[in-house]
């Protein structure tokens, strides 16, 4: 029997009491995944609104935990990271049952449509406070010194919720009433994360983190991050076109299958932080996210040039397998300019570049669509993603 040093012993149990806390996190995300492949279809053949707005219909979501992600910051920071979970997974639940009325009153597609958009609103809402605060939970749980593994199995359940959640929810959808469609999409949203706000309240709190000086205010912590968030909201875009516009891109050319290749970037996402997250800490964070973005660049090309089903999977996946690193790479390097009184502020900052590219890529690329095809959707994307690539070789001669 092998028997493991104390070393390993120790490493298994911090990942142990992460993947506690983490778990909140994969039920937000879930919840994110199920409408996914839905809602552009939903919008555009069900409710016969256009392109542009069923892109909008997905990134308010986002422009919603950009707006949300001070607060969350904040709250983390001056309540405690328990409470801010706690009040995100509620939010979530609340946004599944507005997603459940939206399903139910289809026949009357603008208040179906608004009820979506509220539900969007605040799902957006509930993911930026869950996520801000499990990670700065975890974080508190296992020591700062592990923040990269933190911020990694945040972003394993992050995108792996969305990979599980996909196919169930285009699975459910295509149910005939009353045991599916969007309603039944709603209901499975609303009750995965009311079952994660009752055990949160089970869990013992960690006290917010106190520094040496007060909290820095908001718009200096943005300034701190804002080289590191550049380069994340440029990879970002990969990840909005994606979940924007793939479904939509499926619906065009009559294939099947669009949960299929948000499963496989999901799978690729969740995969390379399993195999690689470690290389942060050994190669840099800069190096990782340099190597990473060029990946994320082939894949969005390879989704330009694909005539076939197989192509396209393989470009969402490559996309997914390039995505997956920039943000713990990014964020390691981010969150260390500021002291620990305001990492929940710093990685609020950080996170709202993610939230600005993915929640501008949706309209802006359905407007690409409307005006220029599909075939011009991945190529503007890839240019973004390469222009990462320029913008992390610069931060090499960033002041430290």
């Amino acid at each position: 029997m092998r028997i493991m040093s104390g070393s390993q012993a120790s490493s298994v149990s911090h990942t142990r009491r992460i993947l506690a806390v983490v778990l909140f996190n994969l039920l937000c995300y879930i919840d994110i995944g199920l409408p996914m492949a839905v809602i552009p279809v939903f919008v555009n053949q069900v409710l016969g609104y256009n392109t542009v707005l069923a892109g909008l219909a997905v990134s308010v979501q986002y422009l919603a935990t950009f707006a949300s992600r001070a607060s969350a910051g904040r709250q983390t920071d001056r309540l405690g990271a328990k409470p801010t979970v706690v009040r995100g997974l509620a939010i979530c639940t609340l946004s599944g049952v507005m997603l459940l009325l939206s399903g139910a009153l289809m026949h009357f597609a603008a208040l179906s449509m608004g009820l979506l958009i509220l539900s969007r609103i605040l799902l957006g809402i509930g993911e930026s406070w869950t996520a801000t605060g499990a990670i700065m939970w975890n974080i508190g749980r296992v020591g700062a010194a592990r923040t990269a593994q933190v911020i990694s199995w945040n972003g394993v359940t992050s995108y792996g919720g969305i990979a599980l959640g996909a196919p169930i929810g285009q699975v459910l959808s295509g149910l005939p009433l009353p045991f599916g469609g969007l309603t039944m999409v709603g209901l499975l949203s609303a009750a995965l994360t009311l079952f994660g706000f009752v055990l949160a309240r089970r869990y013992e709190p960690v006290p917010p983190v106190t520094g040496k000086g007060p909290p820095m205010p908001f718009k200096a912590v943005f300034m701190r991050v804002l080289p590191h968030g550049i380069v994340l909201a440029c990879g970002s875009v990969g990840f909005g076109t994606i979940s924007a516009c793939l479904a939509l891109f499926y619906a065009h050319n009559h294939w099947q299958g669009a949960a299929v290749a948000l499963t496989g970037f999901g799978v690729m996402f969740s995969l390379m932080r399993f195999l690689f997250a470690r290389q942060i800490d050994r190669r840099g964070g800069l190096v990782v996210a340099l190597v990473s973005l060029v990946v994320e660049t082939l894949g969005l090309v390879v989704l330009w040039q694909c005539d076939s089903v197989p192509g396209a999977a393989l470009g969402a996946a490559l996309t997914g397998a390039g995505f997956s690193l920039v943000f713990p790479a990014m964020g390691v390097l981010a969150v260390a300019r500021v002291g620990p009184e305001n990492r929940g502020s710093a990685l609020g900052a950080f996170s709202v570049f993610l939230d600005i590219a993915v929640g501008l890529s949706g309209p802006l690329l359905g407007l690409v669509i409307q005006t220029m095809g599909y075939g011009a959707l991945f190529l503007v994307s890839a240019l973004f993603t390469f222009a990462g690539v320029g913008a992390t070789i610069a931060l090499k001669f960033l002041p430290r």
